[in-house]
């Protein structure tokens, strides 16, 4: 009599792999931005605050914050009666933005957490800011979710990030050096502003694109886009 195939078996062990995988992928994104935690302030790609341009009294989350610059900058627009908060998955980049915040302000707070899911509460946000941060996450939708998720009624995003002329090629992909470098995680244009649509955020413009350029055979852009929560 021929033995059962233990099917679960195999199931787990493909899920088990795939978490690892995930989570070797992180760990090569945060040791990227912990080695430029002495010099950064965020992997820029754009001038995603001034586009936002946040008011007096509304709350500023900042994804990807890095050393916190725009942070600190966004925690003066606001001013007493608004807050800025800044996310980052590096405790050692956040260490250092941490020790940078002016003492004379009293509305800066950072928070360690990935970008999906992001660890804030529903509605805690009027404009939420990133520059160069969200390529890095595995599913660029999830983030925008959870983007929509924070943000208020009548809320509003601008990130700066990279995309790919051409989706790379699986070799790119499937590179945690190049996922970790910034071009492996580009998908094409189209494919990022649909994401952010999905999400549930209307009105969404390509505010800035960059001239296209090259990095390890793939043709990026720099874009700059923007939407609001209804």
């Amino acid at each position: 009599m021929t033995p059962e195939r233990d099917e679960t078996a195999g199931e787990s062990a493909g899920m088990n792999a795939s978490t690892t995988s995930a989570r070797e992928d992180q760990a090569a994104i945060a040791a990227r931005h912990a080695a430029l935690a002495p010099s950064r302030g965020a992997l820029s790609c754009g001038s995603a605050l001034d586009r936002a341009a946040p008011a007096p009294g509304e709350t500023v989350v900042d994804l990807g914050c890095g050393r916190g610059q725009d942070v600190v900058r966004a925690a003066a627009l606001v001013r007493e009666g608004g807050h800025a908060i800044g996310v980052d998955l590096s405790a050692e980049v956040l260490a250092k933005a941490r020790r940078l915040v002016p003492k004379s302000l009293s509305n800066v707070r950072f928070v360690r957490s990935g970008l999906a899911p992001l660890d804030l509460p529903p509605a805690v946000a009027d404009v939420v800011i990133s520059s160069c941060a969200i390529h890095d996450a595995p599913d660029t939708e999830a983030v925008y979710r959870e983007i929509h998720r924070v943000l208020r009624p009548g809320g509003r995003f601008v990130v700066s990030d990279v995309v790919a002329e051409e989706a790379p090629p699986e070799a790119v992909r499937s590179d945690r050096a190049a996922g970790a470098a910034r071009h492996g995680g580009a998908i094409p244009e189209a494919e990022y502003v649909g994401a952010a649509r999905r999400a549930g955020f209307e009105a969404v413009e390509v505010l800035e694109r960059s001239a296209p350029y090259e990095q390890e055979g793939v043709r990026l852009r720099s874009l700059t886009l923007k939407g609001t929560r209804r």
